[in-house]
């Protein structure tokens, strides 16, 4: 997807935040039996934190406004980049976006001098099992929180 553009999010942008989060992860709800954490973080505090990072893709074949389509939420650690949200709207699914917003979270960890990105992702959320390994990433642990079962992800950066 050539044609997006990844930028820190403002506060104008929650409510797209919100909508990216909801379209992405409401599908997992009936699946998971819970509410994904994601749909319920509070985006106006990650937004005025600087850890949401919106992807902007044109609406309408190019030549119309832009809208929101993916984002990433990125939380600096001192020995890592934590990966705490990658989320694509459904109709933007299969266009590369989501590689493009994993680049750039490997990009910041690196501009901040960060030697991995660490995430963790729902062990009934099949299809990220699949993707993150084809982008690096191997599976270091699985573990239960409260009704989560997950399965924690870490990529070293070289």
């Amino acid at each position: 997807m050539t044609n997006a553009r990844i930028r820190p999010a403002v506060a104008a942008d929650v409510p797209a935040v919100r909508a990216v989060v909801d379209a992405a992860f409401r599908p997992y709800i009936a699946r998971i039996g819970v509410v994904p954490v994601p749909m319920e973080a509070d985006h106006a505090a990650n937004v005025a934190a600087g850890r949401v990072f919106v992807a902007e893709i044109p609406d309408e074949g190019g030549g119309g406004p832009v809208r929101v389509a993916g984002l990433v939420v990125l939380e600096p650690r001192p020995d890592h980049l934590y990966l705490d949200v990658v989320a694509v709207r459904p109709d933007a699914r299969g266009t590369g976006l989501g590689r493009l917003l994993l680049e750039f979270a490997e990009d910041r960890a690196r501009a901040l001098g960060l030697p991995e990105i660490r995430l963790f992702t729902n062990a009934m959320m099949w299809e990220n099992q699949r993707i993150y390994p084809r982008f690096g990433y191997e599976a270091v642990e699985r573990g239960t929180t409260g009704p989560y079962d997950r399965i924690h992800y870490r990529k070293r950066l070289g």
